[in-house]
């Protein structure tokens, strides 16, 4: 019984290292949304909106997305149009496919390399859309 208690504990130690090691090249997250030590432009998310419907960063900056609530939202390209979810990436824009922000959390996304006006949005959320303007 001491074996198998042992063996599930350290196969769930594994599986816990393989889950932390994995994650994305456009998005970093942080477990706590202290925004205290952030530089650059950031924008918030409340429990179903972005706090601004538009932000406008250079180019070569990344966006830092701050979750203010324990809402679970998903960035990915594309916008809501006529209460539709319409997915599509803008040429130049950095590829956002699906990327989870879980409640009270920071997550930054790009860096935007390409001048021009890229929309972001949540498919969970109706009608939850980012424009980001890179200049």
């Amino acid at each position: 019984m001491l074996k198998k208690l042992l063996f599930v504990s350290i196969l769930f130690s594994g599986l816990s290292l393989v889950l932390v090691a994995c994650g994305s090249s456009t998005a970093s997250t942080s477990s706590t949304a202290n925004t205290a030590n952030i530089s650059g432009p950031q924008i918030h998310m409340g429990k179903n909106t972005f706090t601004q419907a538009s932000i406008a960063i250079k180019k070569g900056e990344s966006l830092t997305v701050v979750s203010d609530t324990s809402n679970q939202h998903v960035i990915a390209n594309g916008t809501w149009e006529n209460d539709t979810a319409k997915p599509a990436r803008e040429p130049g824009a950095p590829a956002v496919k699906d990327i989870k922000v879980e409640g009270n959390t920071i997550t930054k996304l790009g860096p935007f390399t390409t001048a021009g006006t890229f929309k972001l949005y949540c498919p969970l959320h109706h009608n939850m859309n980012l424009t980001v303007i890179v200049q």
